[in-house]
């Protein structure tokens, strides 16, 4: 057991769900000898160890226990029947905000949240700035957390979460919340932790999350484990659960998403003042060519980081030359929030011969192509590199520039959409 970090042991949570609030007071009192209640089973029996270093994730539909097993290893919770021994010091970022006072301000709940944890002031004290850094909510940190948006409320409990440095840390799809230049943010510290051999559960319905960090699996259905083992394996048979499953949730209307990244038009400045930019991008090169300008343009010509599933857009940069360069590389690569490279080109794979340019001129470079890509956020990067000297060189990177927001009312399997038809008895299908 020395190498086991958390052992689950036939747990089960039963609930009784009473019909009127009388009917459980009168059992309280012993008055009714009838059973007045509905016996409902959050959890049945589920057994399960995560080892010391492991980062295993728990899988299911809505309904199926996960949240309710994390809070009963967490202690929010006390299991109906079975028991489960934590080995290590335990952080976790449950529920939006809990755990939060809502009358204290942003600073001082990371102190309560911390000395809950177990850490002393002094402890706090040390990743104080590290915590605020990471958050990245400005004022507001010393403004009651009543007045924080969702978005700003996850940003400070996951910093807190993750900066203070626990032996065991327990997320339940916090990393789906903020935008998506945080959450990249949030899956490079969860890299950090795998790296550093900490223990991590993790539950989220982010298959491709689960897959890319997780070690192990553990799938549960309607609160009984239905599997465990490696990721693709479960994710597998989870596909297979889901085909039972009714779509909890109606599609939304396609023109209002268009709608919420239409930025306004601003003639005076740069193309990126009408794009969101990533204010924590990463920049550098040794600037003998320099990014100095860049777009994302949609099918009308406009800019707009908000690009249409299945419709024409164009990456733009323009490019500032400090010294004569011959045969420059123009590239640019669009990753998911977890950092995983999706897609991308650049002027050698496209088989093109760039030419010379000149120390003080400008050019615009444009890669036009048709989105193919599931809806969702993605994160752009740009780049100028070259041979130049005999080596290779990068002249200016720009890492995760900005967001790209795929808009879609239907998507497929994967990454791309293929664009298939569908014939049935010879005649082709097409939606309503």
């Amino acid at each position: 057991m020395a190498d086991i970090a958390i052992s689950v042991n036939n747990v089960t949570k039963l609930y009784k769900l009473y019909e009127k609030p009388t009917d459980r007071l009168k059992e309280s009192l012993g008055f009714s000898k009838q059973k007045k209640y509905k016996e409902v089973y959050a959890l049945s029996d589920v057994s399960f160890d995560v080892k010391k270093g492991e980062c295993v994730g728990i899988i299911g539909t809505n309904g199926s226990g996960k949240s309710t097993i994390l809070k009963i290893i967490t202690g929010v919770l006390n299991p109906t029947m079975g028991s489960v021994l934590v080995n290590g010091r335990i952080s976790a970022l449950l529920e939006l905000g809990a755990g939060f006072n809502q009358e204290y301000t942003g600073l001082e709940n990371i102190y309560v949240n911390g000395t809950i944890m177990g850490f002393s002031r002094e402890e706090i004290d040390a990743r104080l700035d590290e915590i605020i850094n990471f958050a990245d909510i400005g004022e507001f940190i010393h403004q009651p957390v009543k007045t924080y948006s969702s978005g700003m409320f996850v940003r400070l409990a996951f910093a807190v979460a993750i900066n203070i440095d626990p032996e065991i840390l327990i997320v339940d799809e916090a990393l789906s919340v903020g935008d998506v230049f945080f959450q990249a943010k949030c899956y490079h510290k969860f890299e950090e932790f795998k790296r550093a051999g900490k223990t991590i559960l993790f539950v989220s319905h982010d298959l491709g999350s689960v897959a890319k960090y997780c070690d192990r699996v553990v799938l549960l259905n309607k609160g009984v484990k239905k599997t465990e083992g490696e990721p693709k394996e479960v994710i597998d048979i989870y596909k297979q659960v889901l085909v039972s499953v009714p779509a909890a949730e109606q599609r939304k209307n396609l023109e209002e998403e268009i709608s919420r990244y239409l930025k306004p038009e601003n003639k005076n400045g740069r193309w990126y003042s009408k794009l969101e930019v990533n204010p924590q991008l990463l920049d550098y090169g040794e600037k003998q060519a320099e990014i100095v300008d860049f777009a994302l343009v949609d099918e009308d010509g406009k800019i707009n980081s908000g690009i249409v599933k299945g419709s024409e857009f164009t990456i733009k940069m323009k490019v500032e030359f400090h010294e004569d360069i011959s045969d420059p590389l123009f590239c640019f690569t669009i990753k998911d929030p977890q950092g995983t490279e999706v897609t991308g080109t650049n002027t050698m794979l496209e088989r093109i011969d760039t030419g010379l340019y000149r120390a003080g001129t400008v050019h615009e470079v444009e890669f036009r192509q048709k989105m193919t890509l599931q809806g969702r956020s993605y994160l752009l990067s740009l780049g100028v590199v070259g041979f130049g000297g005999g080596r290779f060189t990068v002249y200016h990177r720009l890492y995760d520039v900005c967001d790209i927001n795929v808009i879609s009312d239907k998507n497929t399997v994967g990454f791309y959409d293929m664009d298939s038809t569908t014939t049935i008895d010879g005649i082709v299908r097409k939606r309503d």
